[in-house]
């Protein structure tokens, strides 16, 4: 039987590699909007490394990426300021942003 045995992992330490499709989503997101600021946010038994993008007006997106490192190159190649979630927290505008998206009508 093999239900127990171990699963070959793949690269990184995260197990899933950098997708070209997600690094072209955050490129464009990056390059239409102004103002924008790269968080990582750590891997967790639920979830892998993912790389949350801020505009200037709190519009964010997020996408898994390999590791923290490949997410602070990412940052260094597009001169994109970038922070970790745990030392300085979600910023306040992305926060608002989500207020006014829930109470706007559908």
């Amino acid at each position: 039987m093999a239900w127990f045995r171990r699963r070959p992992r793949s690269a990184g330490p995260s197990g899933r590699r950098v997708e070209q499709a997600d690094l072209e989503h955050l490129t464009q997101f990056v390059r239409s909007r102004r103002g924008v600021e790269g968080f990582i946010e750590p891997q967790t038994t639920v979830t892998e490394t993912t790389l949350l993008l801020v505009a200037h007006d709190g519009e964010w997106t997020r996408r898994r990426i390999e590791s923290p490192e490949i997410a602070r190159r990412f940052a260094h190649q597009l001169s994109l300021p970038i922070y970790d979630v745990k030392l300085m927290g979600y910023p306040q505008r992305m926060r608002d942003y989500n207020e006014r998206q829930r109470r706007r009508p559908a």
